[in-house]
């Protein structure tokens, strides 16, 4: 039964970390600038926050961008808590998309 809640506790944990934060914007130039999103094991292209990112981008460049370079950065990680005794960590997969305005 103890396994069962942890990996209960776990799952719950992971899906309300990975919806906590959406599309950011990590760097902002006059003609371009990169914006990171997290992603889960199913892939960056089907992630909910992929389509929220391209909507920032093609606001930030008024419609006309091209993406000068994609790929996975750096990833968050963070404590999940203390179970016995020892701390749990857990990272979050991030995809950042580097683009510049045309």
């Amino acid at each position: 039964m103890k396994t069962w809640s942890r990996a209960a506790f776990l799952t719950g944990l992971l899906v309300c970390c990975g919806c906590a934060e959406g599309a950011k914007f990590v760097q902002e130039t006059e003609t371009g600038g990169v914006v990171a999103y997290p992603f889960k094991e199913t892939g960056h292209m089907v992630s909910p926050f992929r389509k929220e990112a391209l909507q920032m981008i093609e606001k930030r460049c008024a419609g006309s961008y091209r993406i000068v370079r994609e790929g996975e950065t750096k990833g968050l990680r963070r404590i999940s808590g203390v179970v016995e005794g020892a701390q749990e960590v857990v990272t979050l997969r991030q995809w950042g998309i580097q683009f510049q305005c045309k």
